[in-house]
């Protein structure tokens, strides 16, 4: 199992970190464009080798895709980094030439590769990835809802004073401060509603919190925030590798799902060893349909800046 890490950044060495302790990847490629970067990024990494205990080998390499080569997995982490202030849509010009060239780089050395985007503004990126390449929409997957659920859950186990284990809670909807749909009513402590905890108040705190996660700690750090989407997307490529079919919420093509058509965005999903196993279409409320119809619209006007 080989999998490359396109961005050796605070986010892509987070990720490549996180899949080699979990030591199920026999290779971690690391590309960045800045020389050396990657391949500095790649011998630190190694040397916590013997201290970590795994037996992944982590590889770097300057610009060079044919060292990619093979890779069943690419996860796509390249572009510029959020600034305070900044909204996600803002780096569309400067990352969408990168995601396309990244794209396509990746394909021509792994024609079979699964390709999880990263890169924001996300559902924009992954609507340009399957543009792009033209290849089977299971294999290209935008990462959002699986960082943005578990920022949730944070956020309800603080409100509700227990461990994150007691949660259970999924954000779906554009990976966006406003296009967020935290699933409220649906979200549990140990299968109990929420609600028979928290005041409807409280709840809604918990929403706004979860929306604004990206950005809360982009102003407190000056730039995105890298362990959490990193242990994000390791889980998503865990699940790929060793065929989990784990439910993530993440961003899909969708062809009629949820009555949308002809955009990415983040709907609950079946992972395994073909990527999307299968798109699951949840029953929700009509509030909850009307938001995420709300958001597939935020998305779709972003994807026209493609033009």
């Amino acid at each position: 199992m080989k999998v490359t890490v396109v961005g050796a950044g605070a986010v892509g060495a987070s990720c490549a970190e996180y899949i080699a302790i979990k030591n199920f990847a026999s290779e971690v490629t690391l590309i960045d464009i800045k020389e050396g970067f990657a391949e500095g990024k790649a011998m630190d990494l190694m040397q916590t080798a013997s201290l970590m205990k795994f037996d992944t080998k982590i590889t770097g390499t300057t610009n060079d895709y044919s060292k990619t080569a093979g890779s069943d997995i690419a996860v796509i982490t390249s572009g510029i980094p959020r600034k305070p202030g900044m909204t996600r849509e803002e780096l569309i010009g400067i990352n969408a030439g990168i995601v396309k060239t990244v794209t396509t780089s990746l394909i021509e050395h792994s024609p079979n590769v699964i390709i999880i985007v990263v890169s924001n503004p996300m559902d924009t990126m992954a609507y340009l990835a399957h543009k792009a390449l033209g290849i089977a929409k299971n294999r290209i997957i935008g990462m959002g809802g699986a960082l943005d659920s578990a920022r949730f859950k944070f956020r309800l186990s603080e409100a509700l004073g227990c461990p994150t284990s007691d949660v259970d809670g999924m954000v779906i909807g554009g990976h966006s401060d406003t296009g967020m749909v935290p699933l409220i009513g649906k979200a549990a402590r140990n299968s109990v509603a929420v609600s028979e905890f928290l005041t409807k108040e409280r709840m809604q705190q918990v929403v706004e919190d979860t929306k604004v996660g990206g950005a809360t700690l982009t102003k407190l750090l000056g730039t995105s925030a890298w362990y959490a989407p990193g242990a994000a997307v390791s889980s998503m490529v865990q699940a790929i590798a060793c065929d989990q079919h784990k439910m993530f919420p993440c961003s899909a093509l969708l062809e009629g799902e949820y009555g949308l058509n002809d955009l990415s965005i983040g709907v609950p999903c079946i992972i395994g060893k073909n990527g999307i196993e299968k798109i699951v279409e949840i029953e929700l409320s009509e509030a909850e349909m009307t938001k995420l119809h709300t958001s597939a619209e935020g998305v779709k006007k972003t994807n026209t800046l493609l033009d």
